[in-house]
């Protein structure tokens, strides 16, 4: 018979085991979730949850979603192949109800575990985006030529 639990050997434990997934992931994801995955040499499919309090403010939101996140890992983990996962959280999570949620990490399981089989395109590269309200460099070289512009006039 087969064993729902979720022991220490289903979850990523130490850094090492997350900044590997970090590194050319495959990808897939919802309007609330984000999951990157990697196969693993394992035998089984294991999980990380990154809940960040900037995402989800209240601590027992942010253990809500976590709870969530694994039971359904722990139901879905005989449908995965033997894959590294790690869940990441976006904005307006909290507000979401449980089932809205579930449904949405019920359909993120098969589609990861789609993209991380043999054979399935690799990822492409991820390129880090300019921050929204980048501000111009403010070096003192560039405060120096400025005021040199401005008293030569």
């Amino acid at each position: 018979m087969e064993s729902f639990s979720f022991g220490r050997e289903l979850r990523l434990l130490t850094p090492s085991h997350y900044s590997r997934i970090f590194q050319e992931p495959a990808r897939a994801a919802t309007p609330f979730f984000t999951l990157l995955a990697k196969p693993n040499e394992v035998g089984r499919p294991r999980l990380g949850l990154t809940v960040a309090k900037k995402r989800c403010k209240l601590a027992c939101q942010r253990n809500r979603i976590k709870r969530l996140a694994r039971e359904s890992f722990r139901l879905n983990q005989h449908k995965l192949d033997n894959i590294d996962i790690v869940l990441m959280v976006k904005d307006g999570i909290a507000e979401q109800s449980n089932e809205e949620l579930t449904k949405q990490l019920n359909k993120l399981w098969r589609k990861i575990n789609e993209r991380c089989k043999p054979g399935a395109p690799k990822p492409k590269p991820f390129k880090k985006r300019p921050a929204k309200n980048a501000k111009p460099n403010k070096s003192p070289a560039n405060k120096q030529q400025k005021r040199d512009n401005t008293s030569s006039s």
